[in-house]
């Protein structure tokens, strides 16, 4: 069957993108992806105009503008790519409102500091006339869309159970020391946006957290472990583990994301290819149904790491040539950004909490 593990792509590939922010992600995944699909990256800026020029020389970007205001009010940049730390994220989109140049935005998540930021920054550009898309890029992983294909085609029968298995070890950017984030609003938001494009939206969260070892600025949320519990009965169930014993400290490593799909009829299996050696690894899939002998294992050659990250800016053009919202639209986001306040509520509370008390 088709697996739908490759995005559509817009046919209109010239749209002028501006990109502000020129850290890994925009250096390493952003902007290979792009080139690799045909986008049309022409700008770019950076809190260190250093970085940026480094940037452009690496991706052949025509323009660098000496700060973020700069390439902000450049009237010929179409679509903005975002990709800051969180606490300057929102400001940057209502700059780009009361522009009101831009026809789309595609920001990093996560969406803001909270939800009540990641509210302020839908309602701006939907006053603005602007399509806000999030940089939800997990979903964009081949062995995420294909077991979502898997489930929307009923392969593997009305679902159970799903798991979501992390014992990774990320590199944590210098913004999170500041703002006393470690795995929540970092990693776990990949894994809680999923499950909401496998399943819907969840009823309830429980969510226990504790800090990790190795991460040494305060923190309380290392290691994160977490049920969704859905009304029709469905439990989904991630564990976040940046601990992974002292893998770092002398004791041999057992890295890996792995992810699970139980159902009536049949179970999908997925790794992650993002963690292993080279981050480029490509993700897998295995799956098997009541009515298909033995298990079935198709492969590919792209990867999470960069090739996701074209799936993400490819919506967001397609979005703007159908006149519709994205599927990964800032309002959609909402519900995940809830999904993350009510996990920190949760883990605070010791007790289960509902995400729908979160205006959208």
């Amino acid at each position: 069957m088709d697996l739908k593990i490759y995005p559509p792509m817009p046919r209109r590939k010239d749209f002028r993108i501006g990109i502000l922010g020129s850290g890994f992600i925009v250096n390493d995944c952003h902007l290979v992806a792009y080139r690799k699909a045909g986008f049309n990256p022409v700008a770019i800026a950076s809190r260190q105009v250093a970085h940026a020029r480094q940037a452009a020389q690496r991706h052949a970007i025509g323009r660098v503008h000496d700060d973020y205001d700069s390439l902000l009010n450049d009237p010929t940049i179409e679509v903005l790519d975002i990709a800051v730390p969180p606490d300057i994220l929102v400001p940057l989109i209502v700059k780009a409102c009361q522009r009101g140049t831009v026809k789309g935005i595609l920001a990093q998540k996560p969406l803001g500091m909270d939800h009540k930021e990641a509210l302020t920054a839908v309602r701006a550009c939907e006053a603005a006339g602007i399509r806000l898309a999030v940089n939800q890029n997990m979903r964009y992983d081949h062995s995420v869309r294909a077991a979502k294909a898997l489930l929307d085609e009923g392969v593997i029968g009305e679902p159970i159970l799903a798991t979501i298995e992390m014992r990774g070890i990320p590199h944590w950017q210098p913004w999170q020391a500041r703002l006393g984030w470690a795995t929540l609003r970092i990693m776990s938001i990949h894994h809680l946006d999923t499950f909401r494009y496998w399943f819907g939206d969840a009823e309830r969260i429980f969510c226990s957290t504790r800090p990790d070892p190795r991460t040494k600025f305060p923190h309380s949320d290392g290691i994160c472990t977490y049920i969704l519990e859905f009304k029709n009965g469905l439990r989904c169930v991630g564990l976040d583990d940046t601990w992974t014993g002292p893998a770092r400290e002398g004791c041999p490593a057992d890295v890996y994301i792995k992810w699970r799909i139980e159902g009536r009829n049949g179970l999908a299996i997925g790794d992650i290819g993002w963690c292993k050696d080279p981050y480029t690894t490509p993700s897998s899939i295995k799956y098997a149904a009541k009515s298909h002998p033995g298990f079935q294992t198709p492969i590919w050659q792209e990867s999470w790491f960069p090739d996701a990250f074209a799936g993400t800016m490819a919506e967001l053009l397609c979005a703007l040539e159908e006149d519709r919202a994205p599927v990964i639209s800032g309002r959609d986001n909402l519900k995940t950004m809830a999904m993350v306040d009510a996990a920190y509520l949760s883990a605070e509370q010791h007790t289960a909490v509902s995400p729908e008390t979160a205006p959208i």
